[in-house]
């Protein structure tokens, strides 16, 4: 997992257990006050619920993660859950000497969702634990989790299937019907990029296809055969647009970019290109090797000559 992922998620759970500090203790307290009658722990679930934001399940477990309780929901009281072993879900394997943890996330027992799980301890007046308050949250429901985390800008390499990793010198590349026709096809890629709002390309050269992204209908992608990627004609069939201003890949790089796919493609018989792409908005070139390793790379590390992709470091494209 990259770190800006990592980065992104730490913070949502941050977030979510900021919101839960003043709210669980204090309803641990009024349960430990009425310990350990079903009734009324019942009840003070049922009033706790609202002061909980976004629970999916509120209930109280002893000390050997029995249910002691009903589940509360905003359906209503669920009975079925009373006695219910729960020592061997994941959230119990969590705890700690902490008063409050929040688990990482997991797929929910019945309906297979992702969740996390909130246990308050809850303490007796002589200091002594009495159990859990558990509170169940379904990631779906929350609204902290809608921000969408920006991808990280580092190199990544990816390696493949370890059986094509395994035959690769027993392979050599096979000059496909784009190979024959690549001084054609990358001049009109060129195009589609700077003039006619396509932002994503990737060509695959073993299979002589393009699959493009085009600015005006970016949910959906082309698919381009050899026939129509060497026609100059295709782009007719794609609207001129300004280049973005967003991109992160100057226009002026692009032809050095596609040149550089070329030299990969054709440099080594036995490891070489079989698919290349571009996205201007991210800025990442996407190389997939007869080896089945993949790289994403910025494209001012892919087009400077002394950067660790070239030198090897990481990696043995």
């Amino acid at each position: 997992m990259s770190q800006a992922l990592k980065k992104s998620i730490a913070r949502q759970r941050s977030i979510l257990y900021n919101m839960l500090l003043d709210p669980l203790p204090r309803q641990a307290d009024q349960l430990a006050a009425v310990w350990p009658h079903k009734e009324s722990l019942d009840r003070t679930l049922v009033n706790a619920l609202p002061t909980i934001p976004w629970a999916k399940y509120l209930y109280v477990l002893d000390m050997n993660a029995r249910q002691i309780s009903d589940n509360i929901s905003t359906e209503g009281q669920l009975p079925q859950d009373f006695g219910r072993d729960r020592s061997a879900r994941p959230y119990i394997q969590e705890v700690t000497d902490e008063p409050l943890l929040l688990s990482h996330a997991f797929l929910s027992e019945r309906a297979n969702r992702p969740s996390v799980t909130a246990l308050q301890k809850i303490m007796a007046a002589d200091g002594q634990q009495l159990g859990f308050l558990g509170v169940d949250f379904d990631l779906r429901e929350l609204p902290l989790t809608r921000e969408l985390y920006e991808e990280t800008s580092e190199w990544q390499q990816i390696k493949g299937d370890p059986a094509i990793r395994g035959s690769l010198f027993t392979q050599t590349r096979f000059e496909s019907n784009l190979d024959k026709n690549i001084d054609l096809v990358l001049p009109i890629v060129t195009e589609l990029l700077v003039d006619h709002g396509v932002f994503h390309a990737k060509i695959h050269f073993s299979s002589s296809r393009l699959t493009l992204w085009h600015i005006d209908d970016p949910f959906r992608y082309r698919l381009v055969n050899y026939e129509a990627m060497t026609d100059p004609e295709i782009c007719l069939a794609y609207p001129m647009r300004n280049f973005p201003s967003k991109s992160l890949v100057p226009p002026q790089r692009i032809p050095e970019i596609l040149a550089t796919f070329r030299h990969l493609r054709f440099a080594d018989s036995t490891i070489y290109l079989r698919a290349g792409s571009i996205n201007l908005f991210n800025g990442i070139i996407g190389l997939n090797f007869s080896c089945d390793g993949s790289h994403y790379i910025p494209v001012h590390d892919f087009l400077a000559r002394d950067s660790a992709f070239w030198r090897g470091l990481g990696g043995d494209e």
